[in-house]
């Protein structure tokens, strides 16, 4: 099953043999970069992403410039790593002490039939990442082009409810760019160590 559709992620990805999904696990190392997660050469533009939280308060990305953010697609029924994803990059923003002032983590939800407000509030709450990140919702009509834009695949079932799906996180710079890429088993240290790096880029 191809999990990534096309452009430079998936093309870092494959060059480190780092494509994964749910229920897959991979490596994230780049011994050429500064950065402990993969770097992406050369840094690419992030797409447009504005939705609501799940919250109802809107987030738009443009408004992160001159932040680190890290953005990834997540959805609450996940079996097995989103939940450790979600984990992980909250337990990563309260390692940065003061340092997370500078950085911004997005989620964005790819099962829209079952990420209510109730489901992702217990989500969060469940793994510590209440008000440590925000968590996106919306329609299928609203997040198809934005996982379409993001070179994310979301693999459903015929009652619409998600099966599988691109497991990563996209690592943004201050100046609004890609540079750098996490597969599903990144560590909270890498994060620590990559975000003032992102911070000042």
């Amino acid at each position: 099953m191809r999990l990534l559709r096309r452009g430079v992620t998936l093309t870092v990805l494959l060059a480190f043999g780092a494509v994964g999904g749910c229920g897959s696990h991979t490596r994230a190392s780049d011994p050429a970069s500064a950065f402990e997660g993969l770097a992406i050469q050369p840094p690419k533009p992030a797409p447009a992403l504005t939705l609501r939280n799940y919250t109802g308060k809107p987030v738009d990305l443009s408004t992160l410039r001159g932040k680190a953010v890290l953005v990834t697609f997540v959805y609450t029924h996940c079996p097995d790593v989103c939940p450790l994803m979600v984990s992980k990059l909250a337990a990563a923003e309260r390692q940065l002490g003061p340092e997370a002032r500078h950085l911004q983590i997005v989620a964005v939800t790819v099962d829209p039939k079952n990420d209510t407000r109730r489901a992702v509030t217990q989500f969060l709450a469940a793994r510590g990442a209440t008000g440590r990140m925000d968590y996106l919702v919306g329609t299928v009509a609203q997040l198809v082009p934005v996982w379409k834009a993001w070179d994310i695949e979301v693999i459903v079932n015929k009652k619409g409810d998600t099966q599988s799906h691109s497991a990563l996180v996209l690592g943004i710079a201050s100046s609004g760019k890609i540079v750098v890429v996490y597969p599903s088993n990144f560590t909270p240290a890498q994060i620590v160590h990559d975000v003032p790096l992102l911070a000042h880029s």
